[in-house]
């Protein structure tokens, strides 16, 4: 019998928390998921979910409070320095903002031939800028633009040449954080299946984080969904979209916008109440004062993250109750 595949990613009991005054902030807080090889997993919640520390957290460009992070089943946060350059190598993050991230005082070529030259992956700087010519060519931007320098060229460029310099190590995992939030609609389309393309083409897994549900329907086979901290629901892409089970992912499809509002089939739903403090939060369902279906149990105990149909898993006391009932 053939042993199951291993998958690239996993966390378990992830947590990341921030002290601030009055407390910890619990950014992330015990989060459980996997990502396949060449799989994409969507993370999806509003501003302030842990969404982005969640994927900064993986790969260790903050450190996590406790849990664990297995890249092909080995805890990367047992590493030590060295381990961890090279892991590095193989794990990589396209940033939102494309010029922030970028050097201004450096040209295009300089720019993604950074990484190439710090790691030593070239033989000398003149073949890493070789590679920096094909993978200009890789990711769509004209090799015209060798020379120029960041403000000259506008965001869909700009986000091209960090998905190059991203590029540049041969990873396996990259995180996307919100990397077509910052374009305009028409250049987001061509991200993104620029992405999708790269992905099939080298072997790539990618945990895409986004706050636009459209966006994420579109290049994901799973998705989480997050809250304060917490995943409150999980399913593949096709049935989340179809039977959203947690009220908080209800309110989230029912936002999108519908160009032919009669083509709208579901209700558009509120979200009322204030957000709970993620400073030392205490038991309970973080979404119990906004929820409109709230229990006496939601305030008192946290929800079991548990299977409510095959592969979908929701954390709600009310979906919970209904399946003993």
């Amino acid at each position: 019998m053939s042993q199951p595949a291993v998958p690239l990613i996993q966390t378990k009991g992830l947590k990341k928390y921030f002290k601030v005054r009055g407390g910890l902030l619990h950014a992330v807080d015990d989060v459980n998921i996997t990502i396949p090889e060449r799989k994409t997993l969507g993370v999806v919640g509003e501003s302030g979910c842990g969404k982005t520390t969640l994927g900064r957290a993986i790969i260790r460009l903050l450190e996590p409070t406790s849990g664990e992070v297995l890249f092909k089943g080995e805890n990367v946060l047992k590493y030590n320095r060295g381990k961890m350059r090279d892991a590095r190598k193989k794990m990589q993050i396209i940033f939102q903002d494309p010029y922030s991230s970028i050097n201004p005082r450096m040209s295009v070529s300089e720019i993604i031939a950074e990484f190439m030259i710090v790691n030593k992956t070239c033989e000398n700087r003149k073949a890493a800028l070789q590679r920096t010519v094909k993978l200009m060519d890789t990711v769509g931007l004209a090799r015209r633009y060798a020379n120029v320098y960041p403000h000259e060229l506008d965001g869909g460029r700009r986000q091209r040449i960090g998905i190059a310099r991203a590029l540049s190590l041969s990873p396996e995992f990259i995180v996307c954080d919100e990397p077509v939030s910052a374009l305009d609609v028409s250049i987001q389309a061509q991200i993104l299946n620029l992405l999708m393309d790269l992905q099939d083409e080298l072997g790539l897994t990618y945990m895409f984080i986004t706050h636009d549900l459209s966006v994420v329907k579109h290049i994901s086979d799973e998705i989480v969904v997050m809250y304060l901290g917490h995943v409150v629901e999980q399913a593949s892409s096709n049935e989340l979209f179809e039977n959203p089970f947690h009220p908080y992912t209800k309110a989230l499809l029912s936002a999108i916008p519908e160009p032919d509002i009669e083509m709208r089939n579901m209700p558009i739903t509120v979200i009322k109440g204030e957000v709970t403090s993620p400073i030392n939060p205490g038991s309970g369902c973080r979404f119990a004062a906004r929820c409109d279906y709230v229990m006496d149990i939601c305030k008192r105990e946290t929800p079991v993250f548990s299977e409510h149909k095959p592969d979908h898993y929701v954390s709600c006391w009310k979906l919970h109750s209904n399946m003993k009932g």
